[in-house]
Formats: structure tokens, sequence, C-alpha cells
């Protein structure tokens, strides 16, 4: 089988900065991914619009997250702006009207950001924020995408679109969607630096996560204040001291790892060695993505037109798939010569 036939689909909304959890669970793969499938990576701003957000942050934070993908090594053809795909959510549409109200209730992204708003003073929940897996659904479906990689832990977020699928399938009698499989990839584990039994994340706070383009200083200073307290008589490597070795280990030398993981085991580890090769390991690492960011901005207008031309290319795929769909629902009128639709000639 030729796997460039296979057709691979994943997508990222634009919420800012992207630290190094975002990379190494997900872009890196994505990098890699280009080489051997075809592959659509959708920057969803419709998404972000259900979580409050001003419209000028928005603006820029679809621009950088553009940027950032470049960088890291995306391939400006592989992406596409969803907003600049209209039939997305007109696909969304279709398929909402399928879709059970208590299957949607039931999703646990919608409970999950509904007490987040609720905690909020004055913010409402809304119908996008209800509606949006439907179009998180049409988003893979539309592309007739295979697979969509994944963690483990994240196989459920698939579970919908497959069923809608299914539905759709079924209710009219075709054979029209394949049903997109997991593509199941070894993701590091990245925990916080503050925090290192919670994943890194920017909620909780800055000095808990490494963010790809930070500047050197910033990034020694994290990495010193970053907890690494013994294991104590367990015999079992702490928390701490495991989230730092896991980042020498996926980003920098076997070598230095080895000796280090040794060091640790027969508890002659300085803890004050081990953050400074992390902090060695992480500048080396983040200067390349942060020089090739700085080279995409030298021509900014132009790289993020790159990505609005190729959004038309793909748009292309997403127009034949809806143009089937809407005569497959009976949305397609047979027009008569020279007779409107009054019927008057």
């Amino acid at each position: 089988m030729n796997r460039k036939k296979e057709q691979i689909l994943s997508c990222i909304q634009p919420t800012g900065e992207m630290h190094l959890g975002n990379f190494l669970g997900a872009i890196q793969n994505w990098v890699k991914l280009q080489n051997e499938y075809h592959c659509y990576y959708g920057v969803v701003d419709y998404h972000a619009m259900t979580m409050p957000l001003e419209s000028n942050m928005l603006r820029q934070n679809i621009n950088r997250m553009l940027i950032d993908l470049m960088a890291c090594g995306i391939q400006p053809e592989n992406l596409f702006l969803q907003s600049q795909i209209p039939e997305h959510t007109e696909l969304g549409w279709i398929l909402g009207c399928i879709t059970p109200f208590g299957e949607l209730s039931r999703q646990t992204q919608f409970k999950d950001k509904s007490q987040h708003l609720e905690e909020i003073k004055g913010q409402s929940i809304t119908c996008g924020l209800f509606t949006y897996p439907v179009l998180q659904a049409a988003d893979i479906l539309i592309y007739h995408a295979n697979q969509v990689p994944v963690g483990k832990d994240q196989e459920q977020h698939l579970e919908l679109a497959r069923n809608i699928a299914e539905r759709f399938n079924k209710l009219f009698k075709c054979d029209y969607f394949a049903l997109p499989e997991c593509l199941f990839t070894e993701i590091p584990k990245v925990m916080s630096l503050a925090d290192p039994i919670k994943k890194m994340s920017k909620s909780l706070g800055a000095k808990h996560y490494i963010g790809l383009f930070e500047e050197e200083g910033i990034i020694r200073t994290k990495v010193k204040t970053a907890v690494s307290s013994a294991g104590g008589n367990s015999g079992k490597i702490s928390p701490g001291v495991e989230n730092l070795l896991g980042l020498l280990h996926t980003l920098g030398s076997p070598s230095v790892y080895d000796e280090l993981l040794n060091e640790e085991l027969s508890g002659r580890l300085r803890y004050e060695r081990l953050k400074e090769a992390v902090s060695d390991t992480l500048v080396e690492f983040t200067s390349r993505l942060r020089n090739k960011r700085e080279s995409l901005m030298e021509n900014e207008v132009e790289s993020i037109e790159r990505v609005y031309d190729s959004s038309q290319v793909i748009r292309q795929v997403a127009k034949q798939t809806l143009a089937e769909v809407r005569d497959i629902v009976g949305l397609s009128v047979m027009r008569q010569t020279k007779t409107n639709f009054m019927g008057i000639k």
C-alpha cells in the first residue's frame, strides 16, 4: 500500500504562545508525518471563538500560530486556516442536523469548559461551545481523513466523528464517509517545571512551562527554579528529577542523559549539574526555532500569505466533498433551462 495516499489530519487552536509540551506532544510528530503521508494541518480559528477572546488578540494569535508552525517545520502547503474554508461550517451544520442532543451534552470538553466559564464572573456558556464538537467532526470528515494522530489518552476525541460518519452512512444508505482511525503516537510526558505532577500548561502560570521561542535568560531562570526534590528513601526518582531527565533524554545528548541517570540512581547526582545540562539543551533547541521564526518574521506578510494561498488549494477538496454531501442529502436542485424556482419561464 502506498502510504502517501493515506490522508492525515490534525488541527490546533490559535491560543497564543506555544510551549515545549505542545511541540513534543503534537507538532514534532506532525513534522515527521509530512514525509510519509498526505497531511492536512489546520489552524482552527472558529474553535477559538468558543471561549472569551478579544478580536485583536484573536487576529494576533492566528498570525502568530501560522508563523510558529512554519518555524517548527510544518510545510506551508500542508497548512490551512479554517475560517478561509467556509465549507467546514456548512458541513458542520448538515452533520449537526443528524447529531443527537444527548450525545453532545455528554461531551467531556463541553462539561469542562462550561465549568471554567461559570468560574469567570459574567461569562455565558454559548451555543458555539456546545456544538463545536460537530464542527470538529466536520474538520476531519471533509478531507476524508483516514487517520488522526493522537496520544492514547485522546482516543475518545475521535469517537464523535466516527459516530457521526457512521450515522450519516446509515441514514443515507451510502458508504461515503470513511471512519477515521487513531494514529497513536509515542508522546513524551512533559510536566510542569514548578509542579511536576501536573502537565505543562500555560494556564498554570509562566513558571510552569517553557515557551518554544523564549529568550535564553528566561529559560535558564525557569529551569534553575524548577522543582527537583529527591525521592527520599523510596528508592524512586522524584517527579521533578524524572521530568528534567525526560527533557534531556528527548532533546539532548544520549550519552549525557545516561551519565546523569546513572548518577541519580547511585545517589551521586548534583541537581545543579542536571539543571545546567537541561538548560544548555533547551537553549540550543529553542535557539534554532527562534532563528527560523525571526527569518519568517522578516517577511511576515509574505509568510502568512503562503498559508492563505494553500488554504485555497486545500479548499478545493472541501468543495468537492460538500458538493457530494449536498447531493446525497437532497440539497442539490435540478434546474430547468430558462425556468426559475417559481416556475416562471
